[in-house]
């Protein structure tokens, strides 16, 4: 497969906080690779660098063999990156129209815009029946779908999802996940996902990476690492056999 992205012994630092330290990890075109981690593992910052939010101090970041290291964010949508950030941020007021329209903004071509947006309804026809709803009165279910969707807008190749679970009830995040493996194969989209729970990532990715106290722990094939063990030790910091008892948020 060719690799898609490439992250290459990063390093961010907040003030003397180091978030990050040389974090490496690769995603083949077509791919679904997940990034999982307790709380201030680093996995947020990891997206956020990848998308340009935050710059870090040493390393590379490559798209397609292109360095994007320090490029704003705006660039590096227009290269065919979106991220889909951690808390479902939608503009409340604004209808869920006008929300997927702002979107398709990155590709500045009206014509093409209309179509993505018409297309957008099709993949997601839970939107379509809400198109004139403000997205403020969106169930957490409801806004998770409409930012994604507002993210592929940007007709991106590669789709960066912070933590798409996060306070919503086990069976929506099944939705979610569906949702996503079903534009993986109609969007032709690749995807970075970061998470909490092991369950569902060893259920739908390719390739997972363990991230904890800023360094990468592990990394394998989700067949690899399908018994859980390995993944809980590195999550927790155990030694081997100690971790029987160790539970991953569901």
């Amino acid at each position: 497969m060719t690799t898609l992205l490439e992250v290459d012994r990063i390093s961010v630092r907040y003030g003397n906080l180091v978030a990050l330290r040389d974090v490496s990890l690769t995603v083949a075109e077509g791919e679904v690779v997940c990034i999982i981690g307790p709380n201030g593992a680093g996995k947020s910052t990891t997206l956020a660098a990848i998308a340009g939010g935050v710059t870090p101090f040493s390393g590379d970041i490559r798209l397609q063999g292109e360095s994007i290291l320090g490029r704003q964010p705006e660039q590096i949508a227009r290269l065919g990156l979106s991220l889909v950030p951690e808390g479902r941020h939608v503009f409340g007021t604004l209808t869920v129209e006008e929300n997927l329209k702002i979107g398709g903004f990155v590709q500045g071509d009206r014509s093409t815009a209309r179509a993505d947006l018409d297309r957008m309804f099709t993949l997601f026809p839970r939107l379509a029946e809400r198109r004139t709803m403000p997205a403020g009165r969106l169930s957490g279910g409801e806004q998770q779908m409409l930012v994604v969707a507002r993210a592929v807008m940007t007709r991106p190749r590669l789709l960066l999802v912070d933590e798409p679970s996060l306070g919503l009830a086990p069976r929506i995040v099944d939705q979610i996940y569906e949702m996503l493996l079903d534009l993986r194969q109609r969007a032709n989209l690749t995807l970075l996902i970061n998470e909490q729970s092991s369950n569902r990532i060893l259920k739908h990715a390719d390739r997972i990476y363990v991230l904890r106290g800023a360094r990468i722990q592990l990394e394998g094939t989700a067949a690899e690492l399908q018994d859980g063990e390995a993944i809980r030790s590195a999550y927790f910091g155990f030694e081997d056999g100690a971790t029987a008892k160790a539970e991953i948020p569901a």
